[in-house]
Protein backbone atom coordinates (compact mmCIF):
# COMPACT_ATOMS: atom_id res chain seq x y z
CA UNK A 1 0.00 0.00 0.00
CA UNK A 2 1.51 3.39 -1.19
CA UNK A 3 -0.36 6.92 0.71
CA UNK A 4 1.06 10.05 -0.57
CA UNK A 5 -0.04 13.36 1.27
CA UNK A 6 0.10 17.11 -0.83
CA UNK A 7 -0.82 20.38 0.03
CA UNK A 8 -2.91 23.04 -1.47
CA UNK A 9 -1.64 25.85 -2.55
CA UNK A 10 -2.46 29.79 -2.03
CA UNK A 11 -1.51 32.22 -5.60
CA UNK A 12 -0.67 35.68 -4.31
CA UNK A 13 0.44 37.54 -7.74
CA UNK A 14 1.42 36.58 -11.41
CA UNK A 15 -1.57 33.55 -12.20
CA UNK A 16 -2.11 34.29 -15.44
CA UNK A 17 1.23 34.82 -16.42
CA UNK A 18 2.16 30.85 -15.88
CA UNK A 19 0.35 30.11 -19.13
CA UNK A 20 2.61 28.77 -21.89
CA UNK A 21 1.46 31.00 -24.59
CA UNK A 22 2.09 33.91 -22.24
CA UNK A 23 5.38 33.17 -21.03
CA UNK A 24 7.08 31.92 -23.60
CA UNK A 25 6.81 35.18 -25.01
CA UNK A 26 7.14 37.51 -22.44
CA UNK A 27 8.15 35.41 -19.15
CA UNK A 28 5.64 34.75 -16.62
CA UNK A 29 6.43 34.27 -12.55
CA UNK A 30 3.84 33.66 -9.90
CA UNK A 31 4.45 34.08 -5.91
CA UNK A 32 2.53 30.96 -4.14
CA UNK A 33 2.48 29.10 -1.14
CA UNK A 34 1.61 25.62 -0.42
CA UNK A 35 -0.52 25.77 3.42
CA UNK A 36 -1.67 23.09 6.34
CA UNK A 37 -4.42 21.83 4.22
CA UNK A 38 -4.09 18.61 2.11
CA UNK A 39 -5.02 15.60 -0.73
CA UNK A 40 -4.45 11.87 0.01
CA UNK A 41 -4.24 9.51 -2.49
CA UNK A 42 -4.13 5.78 -1.26
CA UNK A 43 -3.29 3.14 -3.42
CA UNK A 44 -2.71 -0.60 -3.36
CA UNK A 45 -3.01 -4.10 -5.59
CA UNK A 46 -6.60 -5.37 -5.55
CA UNK A 47 -6.82 -9.00 -4.30
CA UNK A 48 -7.10 -11.28 -7.54
CA UNK A 49 -10.52 -12.41 -5.87
CA UNK A 50 -12.79 -9.30 -6.52
CA UNK A 51 -14.90 -9.53 -8.92
CA UNK A 52 -14.36 -6.42 -10.55
CA UNK A 53 -10.49 -4.97 -11.82
CA UNK A 54 -10.15 -1.91 -10.32
CA UNK A 55 -12.01 0.64 -7.10
CA UNK A 56 -11.80 3.90 -7.59
CA UNK A 57 -13.15 5.89 -5.00
CA UNK A 58 -13.17 9.62 -5.30
CA UNK A 59 -16.36 11.80 -5.84
CA UNK A 60 -17.97 8.52 -6.74
CA UNK A 61 -17.15 5.12 -6.59
CA UNK A 62 -16.42 3.47 -9.94
CA UNK A 63 -15.83 -0.40 -10.26
CA UNK A 64 -14.48 -1.04 -13.78
CA UNK A 65 -12.40 -4.08 -15.50
CA UNK A 66 -10.78 -2.32 -18.49
CA UNK A 67 -9.37 1.16 -18.31
CA UNK A 68 -11.47 2.48 -20.97
CA UNK A 69 -14.53 2.42 -18.90
CA UNK A 70 -13.15 4.96 -15.97
CA UNK A 71 -15.35 8.16 -15.93
CA UNK A 72 -12.57 9.77 -14.40
CA UNK A 73 -10.35 11.58 -16.80
CA UNK A 74 -7.60 12.00 -14.61
CA UNK A 75 -7.28 8.07 -12.79
CA UNK A 76 -7.65 7.05 -16.75
CA UNK A 77 -5.18 8.96 -18.10
CA UNK A 78 -2.46 8.17 -15.37
CA UNK A 79 -3.28 4.71 -15.09
CA UNK A 80 -2.45 4.44 -19.04
CA UNK A 81 0.63 6.60 -18.62
CA UNK A 82 1.82 4.33 -16.20
CA UNK A 83 0.95 1.31 -16.96
CA UNK A 84 -1.18 1.05 -13.69
CA UNK A 85 -3.20 -2.05 -13.31
CA UNK A 86 -6.02 -4.14 -10.69
CA UNK A 87 -5.95 -1.57 -7.86
CA UNK A 88 -8.13 0.27 -5.13
CA UNK A 89 -7.81 3.68 -5.32
CA UNK A 90 -8.68 6.11 -2.81
CA UNK A 91 -8.75 10.07 -3.04
CA UNK A 92 -9.28 12.08 0.17
CA UNK A 93 -8.77 15.78 0.29
CA UNK A 94 -9.31 18.38 3.30
CA UNK A 95 -11.30 21.14 1.13
CA UNK A 96 -13.70 20.70 -1.77
CA UNK A 97 -12.64 20.33 -5.00
CA UNK A 98 -13.36 23.32 -7.78
CA UNK A 99 -12.81 26.23 -5.50
CA UNK A 100 -9.14 28.13 -6.68
CA UNK A 101 -6.97 25.72 -4.64
CA UNK A 102 -5.40 23.81 -7.48
CA UNK A 103 -7.22 20.53 -6.13
CA UNK A 104 -7.24 19.09 -9.49
CA UNK A 105 -3.48 19.08 -9.80
CA UNK A 106 -2.64 18.90 -6.28
CA UNK A 107 -4.72 15.34 -6.86
CA UNK A 108 -2.45 14.60 -10.15
CA UNK A 109 0.90 14.93 -8.66
CA UNK A 110 -0.21 12.82 -5.80
CA UNK A 111 -1.58 10.23 -7.55
CA UNK A 112 1.59 10.04 -10.19
CA UNK A 113 3.36 9.83 -6.91
CA UNK A 114 1.62 7.09 -5.60
CA UNK A 115 1.91 5.38 -9.02
CA UNK A 116 5.62 5.62 -9.44
CA UNK A 117 6.55 4.26 -5.87
CA UNK A 118 3.96 1.47 -7.04
CA UNK A 119 6.35 0.84 -9.30
CA UNK A 120 9.19 1.16 -7.30
CA UNK A 121 10.26 4.45 -9.43
CA UNK A 122 11.80 7.36 -6.83
CA UNK A 123 10.21 10.78 -8.26
CA UNK A 124 12.12 14.27 -7.81
CA UNK A 125 10.07 16.76 -6.89
CA UNK A 126 10.72 18.64 -10.25
CA UNK A 127 9.74 15.23 -12.14
CA UNK A 128 6.56 15.19 -10.44
CA UNK A 129 5.76 18.94 -11.26
CA UNK A 130 6.61 18.26 -15.18
CA UNK A 131 4.67 14.68 -15.12
CA UNK A 132 1.30 16.23 -13.65
CA UNK A 133 1.81 19.25 -16.24
CA UNK A 134 1.90 16.57 -18.79
CA UNK A 135 -0.79 14.86 -17.90
CA UNK A 136 -3.06 17.45 -17.38
CA UNK A 137 -2.04 19.82 -20.19
CA UNK A 138 -0.33 17.99 -22.74
CA UNK A 139 -2.78 14.51 -22.46
CA UNK A 140 -5.62 15.55 -21.13
CA UNK A 141 -5.34 18.99 -23.02
CA UNK A 142 -7.21 20.52 -19.99
CA UNK A 143 -7.27 24.67 -20.63
CA UNK A 144 -4.94 26.52 -17.65
CA UNK A 145 -1.41 27.29 -16.44
CA UNK A 146 1.67 25.43 -14.93
CA UNK A 147 1.77 26.57 -11.25
CA UNK A 148 -0.58 24.40 -9.60
CA UNK A 149 1.71 21.14 -10.06
CA UNK A 150 4.62 23.11 -9.52
CA UNK A 151 3.95 24.31 -5.95
CA UNK A 152 2.12 21.24 -4.93
CA UNK A 153 5.45 19.20 -5.49
CA UNK A 154 7.72 21.72 -4.16
CA UNK A 155 5.92 23.29 -1.29
CA UNK A 156 6.90 26.43 0.73
CA UNK A 157 6.71 30.10 -0.21
CA UNK A 158 8.61 30.10 -3.28
CA UNK A 159 8.66 32.54 -6.49
CA UNK A 160 8.54 30.51 -9.57
CA UNK A 161 9.33 31.77 -12.97
CA UNK A 162 8.71 30.46 -16.01
CA UNK A 163 10.24 31.35 -19.80
CA UNK A 164 11.08 28.82 -22.78
CA UNK A 165 8.83 26.21 -21.82
CA UNK A 166 10.66 25.50 -18.87
CA UNK A 167 10.29 26.80 -14.81
CA UNK A 168 12.79 27.45 -11.89
CA UNK A 169 11.46 27.30 -8.55
CA UNK A 170 12.82 29.75 -5.91
CA UNK A 171 11.98 30.52 -2.32
CA UNK A 172 10.96 33.69 -1.40
CA UNK A 173 13.67 35.26 1.19
CA UNK A 174 11.12 36.44 4.54
CA UNK A 175 12.53 36.94 8.24
CA UNK A 176 10.76 34.11 9.65
CA UNK A 177 8.67 36.64 12.14
CA UNK A 178 7.59 38.83 8.98
CA UNK A 179 6.35 35.30 7.52
CA UNK A 180 4.48 34.46 10.69
CA UNK A 181 2.77 38.26 11.07
CA UNK A 182 1.92 37.53 6.77
CA UNK A 183 0.11 34.06 7.93
CA UNK A 184 -1.69 35.64 10.56
CA UNK A 185 -3.01 38.56 8.72
CA UNK A 186 -4.62 36.32 6.08
CA UNK A 187 -8.07 35.59 6.36
CA UNK A 188 -9.72 32.78 4.20
CA UNK A 189 -13.25 32.57 3.30
CA UNK A 190 -15.02 29.91 1.86
CA UNK A 191 -18.07 31.28 -0.45
CA UNK A 192 -19.34 27.98 -1.52
CA UNK A 193 -19.11 28.16 -4.96
CA UNK A 194 -17.73 25.53 -6.89
CA UNK A 195 -16.82 25.75 -10.83
CA UNK A 196 -13.73 24.09 -13.01
CA UNK A 197 -11.03 26.31 -13.46
CA UNK A 198 -10.21 25.25 -17.05
CA UNK A 199 -13.52 26.20 -18.31
CA UNK A 200 -12.85 29.90 -16.74
CA UNK A 201 -9.80 30.02 -18.06
CA UNK A 202 -10.91 28.42 -21.48
CA UNK A 203 -13.18 31.78 -21.97
CA UNK A 204 -10.49 34.23 -20.18
CA UNK A 205 -8.02 33.23 -22.09
CA UNK A 206 -9.59 32.47 -25.31
CA UNK A 207 -7.79 35.22 -27.15
CA UNK A 208 -4.41 35.72 -25.05
CA UNK A 209 -3.12 38.58 -27.22
CA UNK A 210 -6.15 40.70 -25.87
CA UNK A 211 -4.66 40.51 -22.16
CA UNK A 212 -1.34 40.74 -23.11
CA UNK A 213 -1.37 44.78 -20.99
CA UNK A 214 -3.36 43.42 -18.15
CA UNK A 215 -1.13 40.30 -17.99
CA UNK A 216 2.30 42.29 -17.93
CA UNK A 217 0.95 44.29 -15.36
CA UNK A 218 0.32 41.24 -13.28
CA UNK A 219 3.79 39.78 -13.51
CA UNK A 220 5.28 43.68 -12.62
CA UNK A 221 3.65 43.05 -9.43
CA UNK A 222 5.32 39.84 -8.64
CA UNK A 223 8.45 41.84 -8.32
CA UNK A 224 7.08 44.90 -6.34
CA UNK A 225 6.07 41.43 -3.90
CA UNK A 226 8.74 40.15 -3.52
CA UNK A 227 11.00 43.41 -2.43
CA UNK A 228 7.97 43.86 -0.10
CA UNK A 229 8.30 40.79 1.47
CA UNK A 230 12.21 40.84 1.69
CA UNK A 231 12.52 43.77 3.36
CA UNK A 232 12.23 44.30 6.76
CA UNK A 233 11.62 48.10 6.86
CA UNK A 234 8.81 47.94 4.48
CA UNK A 235 5.17 47.74 6.20
CA UNK A 236 3.99 44.65 5.41
CA UNK A 237 0.03 46.56 5.20
CA UNK A 238 2.32 47.45 1.66
CA UNK A 239 1.49 43.44 0.85
CA UNK A 240 -2.67 43.84 1.39
CA UNK A 241 -2.72 47.05 -0.74
CA UNK A 242 -0.71 45.11 -3.62
CA UNK A 243 -3.32 41.90 -3.28
CA UNK A 244 -5.87 44.90 -3.40
CA UNK A 245 -4.35 45.97 -7.04
CA UNK A 246 -3.85 42.39 -8.53
CA UNK A 247 -7.78 41.70 -7.50
CA UNK A 248 -8.61 44.51 -9.78
CA UNK A 249 -6.32 43.53 -12.62
CA UNK A 250 -7.70 40.48 -12.19
CA UNK A 251 -11.46 41.27 -12.83
CA UNK A 252 -10.51 43.27 -15.81
CA UNK A 253 -9.09 40.34 -17.90
CA UNK A 254 -12.25 38.14 -17.94
CA UNK A 255 -16.09 38.87 -17.54
CA UNK A 256 -16.11 35.44 -15.73
CA UNK A 257 -13.81 36.17 -12.98
CA UNK A 258 -16.07 37.96 -10.75
CA UNK A 259 -19.73 38.53 -9.98
CA UNK A 260 -22.07 41.08 -8.18
CA UNK A 261 -22.43 38.42 -5.22
CA UNK A 262 -18.19 38.14 -5.53
CA UNK A 263 -18.30 41.75 -5.80
CA UNK A 264 -20.65 42.27 -2.64
CA UNK A 265 -18.25 40.14 -0.26
CA UNK A 266 -14.64 42.18 -1.39
CA UNK A 267 -16.96 45.38 -0.76
CA UNK A 268 -17.87 44.23 2.64
CA UNK A 269 -14.88 43.14 3.75
CA UNK A 270 -13.06 46.26 2.47
CA UNK A 271 -15.73 48.68 4.72
CA UNK A 272 -14.74 46.19 7.88
CA UNK A 273 -11.04 46.50 7.65
CA UNK A 274 -9.67 44.83 5.10
CA UNK A 275 -6.75 46.29 3.48
CA UNK A 276 -6.60 43.52 0.39
CA UNK A 277 -7.96 40.54 -1.11
CA UNK A 278 -8.41 38.26 -3.78
CA UNK A 279 -10.53 35.50 -4.99
CA UNK A 280 -7.96 32.11 -5.15
CA UNK A 281 -7.60 30.01 -8.60
CA UNK A 282 -9.13 31.03 -11.79
CA UNK A 283 -12.08 32.97 -10.43
CA UNK A 284 -15.37 32.93 -10.63
CA UNK A 285 -16.45 31.15 -6.88
CA UNK A 286 -14.25 29.16 -4.27
CA UNK A 287 -12.14 31.20 -1.88
CA UNK A 288 -11.66 34.00 -0.84
CA UNK A 289 -7.65 35.08 0.42
CA UNK A 290 -7.77 38.66 2.83
CA UNK A 291 -5.30 40.27 4.06
CA UNK A 292 -6.46 41.78 7.62
CA UNK A 293 -4.43 43.63 10.53
CA UNK A 294 -5.25 41.58 13.35
CA UNK A 295 -7.52 44.11 15.33
CA UNK A 296 -9.66 44.05 12.74
CA UNK A 297 -10.16 40.72 11.66
CA UNK A 298 -13.08 40.44 14.08
CA UNK A 299 -15.32 43.16 12.28
CA UNK A 300 -14.13 40.96 8.86
CA UNK A 301 -15.30 37.67 10.30
CA UNK A 302 -18.82 39.34 11.29
CA UNK A 303 -19.97 41.06 8.29
CA UNK A 304 -18.62 37.80 6.25
CA UNK A 305 -20.82 35.65 8.90
CA UNK A 306 -22.51 33.60 6.35
CA UNK A 307 -18.76 32.71 4.75
CA UNK A 308 -16.86 29.64 6.22
CA UNK A 309 -13.73 30.98 7.58
CA UNK A 310 -11.17 28.40 7.37
CA UNK A 311 -7.51 28.79 9.58
CA UNK A 312 -4.53 27.77 7.83
CA UNK A 313 -0.66 27.36 8.59
CA UNK A 314 1.96 27.84 5.49
CA UNK A 315 3.84 24.37 4.96
CA UNK A 316 6.94 23.77 3.42
CA UNK A 317 7.24 20.41 2.94
CA UNK A 318 5.05 19.60 -0.46
CA UNK A 319 4.54 16.67 -1.62
CA UNK A 320 5.39 13.20 0.30
CA UNK A 321 4.76 9.60 0.26
CA UNK A 322 3.42 8.72 4.15
CA UNK A 323 3.18 5.47 3.73
CA UNK A 324 5.38 2.91 1.61
CA UNK A 325 4.78 -0.66 1.81
CA UNK A 326 4.33 -2.37 -1.36
CA UNK A 327 3.86 -5.98 -2.90
CA UNK A 328 4.94 -8.31 -5.21
CA UNK A 329 2.56 -7.48 -8.43
CA UNK A 330 1.37 -10.57 -9.97
CA UNK A 331 -0.62 -10.27 -12.64
CA UNK A 332 -4.26 -11.95 -12.23
CA UNK A 333 -4.24 -13.65 -15.36
CA UNK A 334 -0.80 -15.15 -14.57
CA UNK A 335 -2.46 -16.79 -11.49
CA UNK A 336 -5.32 -17.76 -13.35
CA UNK A 337 -2.82 -19.79 -15.48
CA UNK A 338 -1.01 -21.34 -12.49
Amino acid sequence: MIITKTPFRMSFFGGGTDMPSFFNDYGGAVISTTFDKFSYVNVRHLPPFMPYMSELVHSKIERVNDIEDIEHPLIREAMRLYDIHEIRLTYEGDLPARTGLGTSSTFAVGMINAFCALKGKYMSKCMLAEEAIKLEREILKEHGGWQDQIAAAYGGFNRIDFKDNHFSVRPIIINPERKKQLNENLMLFYTGIQRFSSDIQKYTFFNPQDKIKQLLDMLNLVDEAESILSDKHVNLNEFGKLLDQAWKLKKGIGAKISSSSIDDIYTKAIRAGAIGGKLLGAGGGGFFLFYVEKNKQEYVKNVLSELMLVPFNFEDEGASIVHYKPIVYIPRKEIIKK
